[in-house]
């Protein structure tokens, strides 16, 4: 009963922009914890030891907090996990870039450029349109299912501990000179925590729109992504919605040609494509939905 409610409370509110102005919201505080022990671990020696220590610590932070806020009642317990399913925010998110194309390509460009990491500056009206449904693909298994997965798997601490490893992996879960090494231990964790739930995601999409016949070429496609599970609900949503997704891009100003998902569907995505994937992110949720009611009225 509790994930239910936190499903439908996220669902109605979001994030409030009228409370979030006022205080922190916990993301950014567990982004502060991440960087504060980056900020006194990260140089020297044995640097891949200290990042498995900070992520160790973080874990054990995050679900004490977790059993804590657990043992306050099941109305804080609601609330902590409403704010950190991301439903609400991530359709908002990419709605954003849909009604900014249909404003202008600058706007567009301006709107995908919050929700991606990648190069927006060159990018024409079809690139921003893939870009934003990959990423409302990826975020519905990073924001939604994995979440509420691990809460029904560990309460209120396994979600708690599975978003403090998703910030890290976000922040120091890079293969660069300075990451490669400390940031291993989050990006591995990362993997782990998500291997499940992206494959969930996957299956919600290939059963709701009957892609039971192209079930070979999606695992194919998904274990050619760059990622070892950003590519299940990338391909399972490019075969919704019949639309190449991935393929080259540009990071800090150099191409990266990674092989396109789905490279027989439309390459010239636009904005009815956005709307059609935030249609399926509300059609998961709603499964999720019924999962979560019927689990709860079995315990």
């Amino acid at each position: 009963m509790i994930l239910t409610l936190a499903l439908i409370l996220d669902a109605i509110f979001g994030e409030p922009k009228w409370l979030w102005d006022r205080a922190p919201h916990p993301a950014v505080l567990m982004g502060r914890a991440v960087a504060w022990l980056e900020a006194r671990l990260n140089h020297g020696a044995a640097r891949r030891i200290k990042g498995a220590a900070a992520q160790a610590v973080l874990v054990c932070g995050a679900g004490l907090l977790g059993w804590a806020i657990t043992g306050l009642g099941p109305v804080a317990e609601v609330i902590a996990a409403a704010i950190l399913l991301a439903q609400r925010s991530l359709s908002d998110h990419v709605q954003a870039v849909a009604t900014g194309l249909r404003a202008g390509l600058p706007q567009g460009r301006a709107a995908v450029a919050m929700i991606v990491s990648r190069d927006t500056a060159d990018m024409d009206a079809p690139a921003v349109a893939r870009a934003a449904i990959e990423s409302a693909a990826e975020n519905l298994s990073d924001g939604v299912i994995a979440p509420a997965f691990w809460f029904l798997i560990g309460g209120l601490p396994g979600l708690m501990i599975y978003k403090i490893t998703n910030t890290a992996d976000s922040m120091v879960g890079y293969r660069t000179p300075r990451h490669a090494a400390y940031g291993w231990a989050a990006a591995r964790l990362d993997d782990v925590l998500n291997l499940i739930p992206a494959r969930l995601t996957c299956l919600a999409i290939v059963a709701l729109y009957g892609l039971w016949p192209a079930a070979r070429d999606i695992l194919a496609e998904a274990r050619r992504h760059k990622s070892p599970n950003a590519g299940w609900p990338e391909a399972a949503m490019a075969r919704a919605l019949d639309v190449a997704l991935a393929g080259p891009r540009r990071y800090h100003g150099q191409l990266q040609d990674f092989p396109f998902v789905h490279p027989l569907g439309r390459r010239t995505a636009g904005v009815p494509d956005i709307d059609a994937a935030i249609r399926v992110l509300w059609q998961v949720w709603a499964v999720l939905l019924v999962v979560a009611a019927g689990i709860s009225g079995l315990t």
